[in-house]
């Protein structure tokens, strides 16, 4: 079977970081991507202000947050979104709504599991019950405080495994509290539950694609005109 323009896009390589071109192979961060497939002047990401102001900038932010937490092996699911981002920008209450509802599933979805390796069933079910930002945020800080307090006294017993999974759901717990006025910290959830529980990386891809259908949607780009901007720039390097 011959392999379609997007196929062709996929094979696009992702690293972590920002890039001052892509490379031979990509070497490109997501968002640097989206650029060069949008036809848009090609610049380094070093953080989401730098993204073309056309690029939503919660989903920006976690879309670049995703691609540098995520491991070589995963961070290809992200390559899904190249043609997705740019013209994403919305005004302000769209916006807002996109970061709370990335803090708001990520309590709802990634939490639980971490939670219940920790041994913390009650909280997690809590979690994932959550209705809405003021309910997913108590919750969130609920795991925040018990999770650094039970990993003290795990500490002090020397459980170090047990004390390990607890002093996570507090990191965890924390950058989900943060997500609730920065989308970045979202992904940090993701990368906080991802080493002790499977399948955290395609539920936190999810999220992105759900929240790109909040608000304005990409407008559509030709997938041979994005393939040939993406050979154009692997070429010109």
């Amino acid at each position: 079977m011959t392999a379609g323009p997007f196929d062709h896009i996929l094979n696009w390589r992702l690293l972590a970081g920002s890039h001052a071109f892509p490379g031979p192979d990509g070497g490109t961060c997501i968002n640097e991507a989206a650029i060069v497939a949008a036809g848009l002047p090609y610049k380094a990401i070093t953080a989401t202000e730098d993204c073309p102001p056309c690029f939503s900038r919660p989903l920006a932010a976690y879309a670049l947050g995703l691609n540098d937490a995520m491991p070589e092996g995963e961070r290809p699911r992200l390559m899904a979104f190249v043609l997705r981002l740019s013209g994403t920008a919305d005004a302000p209450g769209i916006e807002a709504s996109r970061t709370t509802f990335l803090a708001v599933e990520s309590v709802r979805r990634i939490l639980p599991p971490l939670l219940d390796r920790a041994g913390l069933p009650a909280l997690a079910v809590r979690c994932e019950a959550s209705s809405g930002t003021a309910e997913a945020l108590a919750a969130a800080r609920t795991a925040e405080s018990q999770g650094a307090v039970l990993a003290q006294a795990a500490s002090s017993r020397r459980a170090w495994v047990q004390g390990a999974r607890l002093a996570a759901v507090a990191r965890t717990a924390t950058a989900a509290v943060k997500a609730f006025g920065d989308a970045r910290c979202a992904a940090e959830v993701a990368e906080g539950a991802a080493p002790f529980v499977d399948g955290i990386w395609p539920t936190a891809v999810g999220l992105l694609d759900e929240a790109l259908a909040i608000g304005r949607q990409a407008p559509e780009i030709d997938l041979l005109r994005a393939r040939d901007r993406l050979d154009a720039a692997r070429a010109a390097a």
